[in-house]
Parts: C-alpha cells; structure tokens; sequence
C-alpha cells in the first residue's frame, strides 16, 4: 500500500470512528429509551444528502482526573450545515452516547463556531439537547463554553431565528441557552428540563418530585411556559421544525417564504356572520374565525397548550406569512392575564424582529381581576405586551370581534398602539365598561337606571362611536374579513417607520 493510500485508509478509519460515537452498545441503549441518535437526528432534519459536518476531529484539552488518557470522539456533539427544504440551516446535536454529552471547552466550542457561521450567513441555527450537562472534569473551562454560547444566543437574537430542541436531559446552567432561544421544543417522556434535579432538591427541601413533573414536556408547555411545543416523539418534533421553519425567513433582513395560495383572496364565509351569540356572556371558539380567514384553513400554533385564553400562531393570508394573535372566549372568556400577555408579548417581539405583519383579532372584556393576579404582577407583565404592540414597525391589522373594554381594548392592539388598520364587527363593543358596570357607576343613584343602562349600550356599546372618533377605519360584516385584511396587507407592504434613536428600550422585564 503506497503511503497516499495508507493516509486514506488512516482518513477513513478516523471517520468511521467519530461516526460511530461512543459505541454500538450506547447507541443500543439509547434506541432502548426511544431516542436517536444525534447524526440520526440530524439526517432526519436535513434534505437528504445535505448535512455537512465539520470539525469531527476536535479532541478535548483536558488533563485532570485521567483525562488525557480518553477519547471522546467529537467531544460530544455533532456540529454542521445543511438545506432544509432547500434553505440553508446551521445545527448541532448534544451525542448521549459519548460522555453523555456533557458539555466542555472544545464541545462548546464547536457550538460557537455554527452559531457565528450562522450569524456570518443569515441562516437559522438549531440545537438539539441531550446532555447530562457541564463536564465536571473540566471545571470553570466548562463553565466558561456556557457563558460563550449564552453570548452568541444574545448577539444572534433578533438577526436570525434560533431553534432549541430538547431531546433528554438538560440540567443546571444548560437550560439557559435554550431559553435566550427563540423557540424551544420539548420531546413528551424523554425529554426534561430544570434548574436543579429531583435528588437534590430532596436532599435541600425534602420535596419529592420525578424528572417528568418537574421539568417535563407536559409541565413546561402547560405550566410554566418555557417550551412552545410538547412533541409526541422525536419524528413528530422534527415535523414540526420544519412546518415553523416554512413560516419564518432566514434573517431579519428577509421575508417570511412566499407560498402561492391557492385560496381565493376574495373568499367569504356566511358563517362568520352568525357565529358570535347574541348572549354577550355566551362563548365562541377564536378558532373557528381565524381558520376561516386564512389560507387553507392552516394555523400553525405556537404555545397551544400554555395561557390558552390567549391565541398565537403564523398564518398565512394570500400567499404572506402572518403572526396571529387572538383573544380565545373559550378559556377565561378571553381576559388578558398574566401569562396570556407574557405569550402574547414574545410572539409579537419575534414577529416584528422578522418583519411578519400581525393581525390581531379581538375579544376581550378586560384584565382578569384578583389578588392573585395583582400580586403576581399584572400590571408590570401586562405592559410587556403593550411594550412590545407599540415597538413593533411591521404592518399592524385589528379585528375587533365583539367585546373590547378599557385597558385591555388598548393592549389589543388599538389604534392609540399602532394599528395600521382598525376593522370591527357590526356587533362589536367598544367601551370603558361593558352597560352593567358603567350604569351601577353612571347611574347608580338614578331610580331609573335599568332604562338608562339599556340607553347606554344602545349608544355606546357598539363600535360607532369609535369610528366616528377615528379609532375604528372600517366597520365591516363579518364574512368579508378575509377580503378586507388581505387588502390591507397588500397596501402595507410598503410600510416604513423610524424609531427615535436610542441604544435600546427598556422593556418591563
């Protein structure tokens, strides 16, 4: 063999041995726990034949504990490019079989590295967790890989779009990266993220608790929040990337894909037009109006399960990726609490950081009331989303469905928050208070305040008086909704808007 040939051969031996991870005995195993592996995952996630992966030889510096004496091929993790759906798209996966993808110096270097390409290319990044976390054997080097990622997320936040998905285990500092993300899947059963661990938080408070409950997908997409989607399994999970990736542009100096619709612009539906009761206490489902107004009938939720009193999700209207955000009477009849308006604020941030014109649909009877409310912040976790309606410069389109009372008619995207087109429905309510409580208010020490309470709504419970006020651009009937948001999109796609110039805002976080 001719010593070119043996440099082959050597070549392909070292490959063999990255691609094969910590051995076929860990991969068994985590084929056992109904996981992928990482290159499985990754071959899954790109067009086939796409997926480039680089720096394979990357060895870890690390001397202590016997550590010069191991091999961990790849440190850890699989890092590359590729297409998805013929769009370029960075990624990296965690590898559990090796080291259990414990996170070290080199491993987070590897991170680093797509993540600036990325940032360098325009092109969404995606991580894939399944990691037992820092690699205490490196000490503060691991540590410090954490505080670089966590630099890059915020750097690359709002320039491109950055996907966390979690596939097993993700402990400790780990789970911030995926919270400086913009969207965070989560795999039901096999997949857990949180601060600290069952063990120890039995041994420091004596709370039991399993992995599941604490940091689990069902937990975080119902209960705190932290992910927006609890897949079924991993093959679900990575149909549902790539459905939000088809809604979402490279970078924030592109546009949302286009989609040639095959949907009538002009459509409409006789149904909206008998769809809210005439029972103002009587509930509806949002759904139903947003799915009859957009193309084909598709809403691709984003937090479905979480503060389901509030709706969002991308939408497309004639072809354009819209971000939809909706009060749901269904749950809480529509009233904005705190986490509906933390839900509702970081979808819209995204949305405008990715030049996604929103439409907002309405129906809402106020801020829920009560202590519990109050003393958890309402009013500072309610101005996040009037924060984020007033910062957003993209093209704004309100819908007024029926009930839009005081503060919250204004946090709904109200025209005093930079609506660029105010439509509502000929059943609309638009008031400070709805008739019974402005006439035990008014009225209260009239003997004739049934008569007069009839008197108020009839005046002032519509969406006239606010359109003659200028608040309201067009008091439509309900099955020309599609037609008339579609028009509006069409005559704002040309918006622009200047911010005074600042450093940033100060959000209140």
């Amino acid at each position: 063999m001719s010593t070119n040939q043996e440099k082959l051969k050597a070549l392909q031996d070292k490959l063999a041995l990255v691609a094969q991870g910590g051995g076929q005995k860990r991969i068994d195993k985590q084929h056992a726990s109904g996981k992928y592996t990482a290159r499985e995952r990754l071959e899954l996630l790109f067009d086939a034949g796409t997926f480039t992966e680089i720096s394979q030889f990357i060895h870890h510096r690390c001397t202590y504990f016997d550590m010069d004496k191991k091999e961990i091929p790849g440190d850890g993790v699989v890092t590359g490019y590729g297409y998805i759906d013929g769009r370029l798209v960075y990624a990296y996966a965690e590898d559990f079989t090796v080291e259990g993808g414990s996170l070290g110096e080199m491993h987070a270097y590897k991170i680093c590295q797509v993540q600036e390409m990325a940032l360098k290319m325009g092109a969404p990044v995606i991580g894939m967790n399944d990691s037992g976390g820092a690699r205490i054997q490196e000490g503060i080097d691991a540590l410090s890989g954490f505080g670089a990622i966590f630099m890059n997320n915020t750097k690359a936040s709002g320039v491109i779009p950055q996907i966390s998905v979690i596939m097993g285990p993700c402990a400790g500092g780990a789970v911030y990266s995926p919270a400086l993300t913009d969207f965070v899947f989560m795999v039901k059963q096999t997949s857990n993220m949180f601060i600290t661990g069952p063990s120890v938080i039995k041994s420091v408070i004596g709370e039991e608790v399993t992995a599941e409950e604490l940091g689990g997908a069902d937990t975080h997409s119902t209960i705190s929040g932290v992910t927006h989607f609890a897949c079924e399994d991993e093959r679900d999970c990575i149909a549902k990337i790539k459905k939000l990736l088809s809604f979402i542009p490279g970078n924030n100096m592109e546009d949302a894909p286009y989609v040639d619709p095959d949907d009538d612009p002009t459509r409409q539906d006789e149904g909206l037009n008998v769809i809210v009761p005439d029972d103002g206490n009587a509930s509806y489902d949002m759904l139903d109006v947003i799915i009859s107004c957009v193309d084909d009938g598709e809403l691709f939720q984003i937090m479905e399960t979480y503060a389901q009193n509030m709706i969002t999700g991308f939408a497309r209207m004639d072809g354009q990726t819209v971000g939809i955000v909706a009060n749901q009477p269904k749950f809480l009849a529509g009233c904005l609490d705190i986490n509906a308006s933390v839900k509702a604020a970081r979808f819209i941030r995204f949305c405008d950081a990715f030049n996604i014109p929103l439409v907002t649909f309405v129906d809402v009877p106020g801020f829920l009331p009560g202590t519990t409310q109050e003393h958890g912040g309402i009013i500072r976790h309610g101005a996040k989303m009037l924060y984020a309606y007033c910062e957003a410069t993209v093209p704004k389109v309100t819908v007024v469905v029926r009930k839009a009372y005081g503060g919250a008619y204004i946090g709904m995207c109200s025209r005093n928050l930079g609506a660029d087109m105010v439509f509502a429905w000929p059943m609309a309510e638009i008031a400070v208070l709805g008739a019974e409580g402005a006439a035990n208010i008014i009225f209260r020490h009239d003997p004739d305040k049934e008569a007069k309470k009839r008197e108020y709504e009839k005046e002032f419970q519509t969406p006239y008086k606010a359109a003659e006020h200028g608040y309201v651009d067009c008091i439509i009937e309900p099955k020309e909704t599609r037609t008339h948001i579609i028009k509006a999109l069409a005559m704002l796609v040309s918006k622009r808007e200047d911010k005074p110039s600042k450093k940033h805002g100060n959000i209140p976080l």
